[in-house]
C-alpha cells in the first residue's frame, strides 16, 4: 500500500490527506481526474485489440489485459464507466466513446441463455438511456427485459440464473439476479406493461424469503425444484463455504433490495436493506477502512485478500439508502463515504498504470483461484456510480 501512496503523491492525485482533520472526506474532482486518465490509457491499449469479437476489458491477468465477448456478464461496465465519466463531463468525446462500446452490447437483448441481462444491458445501454433519452436505446432496454422474462418460472416464482453445471444444480439462482431486476422495473415504466413489475417482485420477494439467514447475510446459491418451487439446496460458488457470507452476495443484496425499494416503495425492501447493511458494518471482520475480505468468514482472516469490487458496490448502495432510510441517513453517508474515501486512497491504480483500470484489490472467485486481488471491470463502474451519487 505503500508504494501505491507514495506514486499517487508523485502523480499529483493523492486524493485528500491521511492525517488532517477531514480524512474522510472524499475528493470527487481528483477521483474523477485520476479515473478520467485511466480511461484514456485504457482506450489506448484498446486500440492495439485486433480481435473484433472481444469487446470489454474484464480484468488483468499476468499482467495483461482480458478482453470478453459482449456474451460475457461483465462486458456492460466499461461502456457503463465511458457513460459515468460523460455524465461527469458533458465532453462530446466521452459521448462518443461511450455510444461506441455501447453498440458492441446492444446484441445481447436477444440472448436469453443468461439471466445477466440487466449486468450487460442496463449497465451499458441503460446508463447510457438515462443521459441521452435516445428512443434506440430504450427499444433495446424493451427488448431485453422481454428476452430476460423467458428466464421466470412462475412455479419457482423467480428468475433462473445459469444453464451451466447441471451436474450441481437443476434450478440455480443467485444473489447477484437481484441486480438484473432494475431492468425489469424500468421496462414497466417504459412501456406501462406491468408483467415486467411482477416478475421483479416476485423474484425479490422469493430471494427475501429464502436466500437470507436469521442474521439477514444471504447465501450465494440456491437450487429450486423447476416443477414444485421447492428449495432443494442452499450453496455457494464463489464463497468460502456454502455457511458464509461472500462478500459480494451481501453487497449485491444490499444494493438490490435498496433499488427494489426504488422502484416499489415497499417497506419491507427497505427493512431487508436495512438489515443486511447493520450485517455487514457490524460483523467482527469487517476491516477498519470498510473495504471487505472476499468472504467475511474466510479462515485466514486479516491474511486473505480484500474486494474492492463489494466495497465499491457497498457504498453505491449506500448513498441511495441514506435517501430513503430516516433513521439511519447519517451513518449510511458516514459509511458511504469512509469507504469511498478508502477506495479513492489505498485502492485505486497509480496514475499510468493497470492498463488503465481504475481500482486495484478486487477478487472474482478465490475458491477457483480466478481473478485474485486484481482489477475488475465491475469495480470501477460501481466506483463511479458511487462518485456520481457522492457528486449529487
Amino acid at each position: 500500500m505503500k508504494n501505491i501512496h507514495i506514486a499517487m503523491l508523485a502523480a499529483g492525485l493523492f486524493i485528500g490527506g491521511v492525517n488532517s482533520s477531514d480524512a474522510q472526506k472524499v475528493n470527487v474532482k481528483k477521483a474523477f481526474q485520476h479515473a478520467e486518465l485511466q480511461t484514456d490509457l485504457m482506450l489506448k491499449e484498446l486500440e492495439g485489440n485486433k480481435n473484433t469479437s472481444l469487446v470489454s476489458p474484464r480484468t488483468l491477468e499476468k499482467g495483461e489485459l482480458k478482453l470478453v465477448a459482449s456474451k460475457d456478464w461483465t462486458s456492460g461496465f466499461f461502456p457503463g464507466v465511458l457513460w459515468y465519466l460523460y455524465e461527469n463531463d458533458h465532453s462530446a468525446k466521452r459521448m462518443a466513446e461511450a455510444k461506441q462500446f455501447t453498440a458492441s452490447i446492444e446484441k445481447e437483448k436477444d440472448n436469453g441463455t443468461t439471466h445477466d441481462m440487466g449486468f450487460k444491458v442496463y449497465c451499458s445501454v441503460g446508463t447510457g438511456y438515462q443521459l441521452t433519452k435516445d428512443a434506440h436505446y430504450k427499444e433495446v432496454l424493451i427488448e431485453s427485459a422481454k428476452t430476460l422474462s423467458t428466464r421466470f418460472n412462475p412455479k419457482t416464482g423467480v428468475i433462473r440464473s445459469w444453464d451451466h453445471s447441471r451436474d450441481k444444480w437443476v434450478n440455480p439462482t443467485i444473489i447477484d439476479n437481484m441486480l438484473n431486476l432494475e431492468l425489469l422495473f424500468e421496462a414497466t415504466r417504459l412501456t406501462g406493461d406491468s408483467s415486467f413489475y411482477k416478475i421483479a417482485v416476485s423474484h425479490a420477494n422469493t430471494t427475501m424469503k429464502n436466500h437470507f439467514r436469521a442474521d439477514y447475510s444471504s447465501y450465494h446459491v440456491v437450487d429450486y425444484d423447476p416443477n414444485t418451487g421447492a428449495v432443494l439446496k442452499r450453496t455457494t460458488h464463489q464463497g468460502y463455504s456454502d455457511a458464509s457470507a461472500w462478500a459480494r452476495g451481501q453487497a449485491w443484496g444490499l444494493y438490490g433490495y435498496t433499488m427494489c425499494y426504488r422502484y416499489t416503495h415497499n417497506p419491507a425492501y427497505l427493512k431487508q436493506a436495512e438489515h443486511i447493511a447493520h450485517y455487514i458494518f457490524s460483523h467482527p471482520n469487517m476491516p477498519k477502512d470498510l473495504v471487505p475480505y472476499w468472504d467475511f468468514n474466510a479462515p485466514g482472516i486479516p491474511n486473505e485478500p480484500r474486494d474492492a469490487s463489494a466495497a465499491a458496490v457497498i457504498s453505491s448502495a449506500l448513498y441511495e439508502l441514506s435517501g430513503y432510510s430516516k433513521a439511519n441517513k447519517v451513518d449510511y453517508l458516514k459509511k458511504a463515504d469512509k469507504i469511498l474515501y478508502s477506495l479513492s486512497t489505498d485502492y485505486v491504480a497509480p496514475a499510468g498504470t493497470a492498463k488503465g483500470f481504475i481500482l486495484l484489490h478486487s477478487t472474482g472467485s478465490k475458491p477457483s483461484n480466478s481473478e485474485v486481488d486484481v482489477p475488475l471491470s465491475y469495480g470501477d463502474y460501481y466506483y463511479l456510480e458511487a462518485l456520481t451519487r457522492k457528486a449529487k
